[in-house]
């Protein structure tokens, strides 16, 4: 067997039966469609949505349309699998919460660590009480895209159908940077193992050759009067993969929790202890399980969804806090 192709293959699941696809440019509809052998091309989202009988949509658009194009099929109760961010501000990303719950609809984000079975392992033991009530949170999230954020092609994407366009991932006024494009996937895991409501940010960045955020640091409140400290960086070598570090620290105890060691750990005051065992990759980004667990939920299995639209939305909420106090030198509220 070949190399793994980059990207998931929806139409491989064998419960799909019908996909139809959007895009605005015939000629990357075009390539698409003949590439997939995918007949059914649209050009307009709510044309296609008024054409087809759907059960789930995939939104795959740059970052400030994703709530636009959510909030379509949202409106016709689908499920629907939304990029990361889910919106590119928090009133957005309440409005489709609200609207998921009062139509029947359903929001799941492929926050691809978040699939994994080492962050199920840590949610439970923060949701069981291992570590007593969460009163603090340390967490970085690390990537080797220098060359994204910067206004550069992603060296890894040389040979994928195609490559992140600098309009969506490094231009300030179309919501670029490191925070909405990969921040994001970390904040994603936290609000997984921390259910907890947050209420203000205080942040600075640091900005890249394209003006847009390389290194990003927050400090977090929680609704709950817990704090929070928010790490974010583009340029990790490219010699090294992801890192996404989370440490929870409890009235009882501390959770430790490592992506790039593949470590969970709980240790606590009474002396008691858990140390998961894992592979050496257990930390690896899941890709695929995402798209499964759509097609699941479209077909109406009682599936776990472990990054839904609230995630999605606290995830959003701070981020966009996040920009905003950077701008305004003051802590704002989420």
């Amino acid at each position: 067997m070949g190399d793994p192709e980059p990207y998931p293959r929806i139409d491989r699941n064998p419960h799909v039966d019908i996909i139809a696809i959007n895009r605005p440019d015939p000629e990357g509809l075009e390539i698409v469609s003949k590439t997939f052998d995918l007949p059914r091309t649209y050009r307009d989202a709510r044309e296609m949505l008024d054409a087809e009988q759907l059960h789930g949509v995939v939104v795959a658009s740059p970052h400030v349309l994703h709530a636009e194009h959510a909030k379509l099929a949202l409106e016709r109760g689908l499920k629907v699998l939304i990029e990361k961010p889910m919106a590119t501000s928090a009133a957005d990303a309440r409005a489709l919460v609200a609207l998921a719950a009062a139509g029947g609809g359903e929001i799941i984000m492929p926050y691809g660590w978040n699939y994994k079975a080492m962050t199920e392992t840590a949610h439970r033991l923060v949701r069981d009480g291992w570590i007593g009530e969460v009163r603090h949170v340390v967490a970085q999230m690390a990537s080797a895209l220098t060359d994204l954020f910067g206004g550069e092609p992603m060296v890894e994407t040389k040979d994928h159908l195609f490559r992140p366009p600098t309009s969506t991932w490094a231009d300030p006024k179309r919501s670029g940077g490191y925070g909405w494009g990969q921040l994001t996937h970390g904040l994603g895991v936290l609000f997984r193992l921390v259910d907890r409501e947050p209420k203000r940010v205080f942040a600075r960045t640091g900005l890249s050759p394209a003006g847009v955020d390389f290194y990003d640091a927050a400090v977090l409140e929680f609704a709950n009067g817990a704090t929070a400290v928010l790490s974010g960086s583009a340029t990790v070598p490219k010699s090294r993969g992801f890192q996404l570090d989370i440490r929870v620290f409890g009235t009882q105890g501390m959770l430790l929790f490592d992506i790039e060691r593949a470590r969970v750990e709980v240790v606590r005051h009474d002396g008691r202890a858990h140390v998961e065992t894992l592979e050496p990759d257990a930390g690896a980004y899941e890709q695929v399980e995402p798209i499964t667990r759509l097609v699941d939920l479209c077909r109406g299995k009682d599936v776990v969804n472990p990054a839904d639209g609230t995630i999605g939305l606290r995830a959003t909420a701070v981020l966009d806090a996040m920009y905003r106090s950077a701008g305004s030198g003051r802590m704002e509220e989420v």
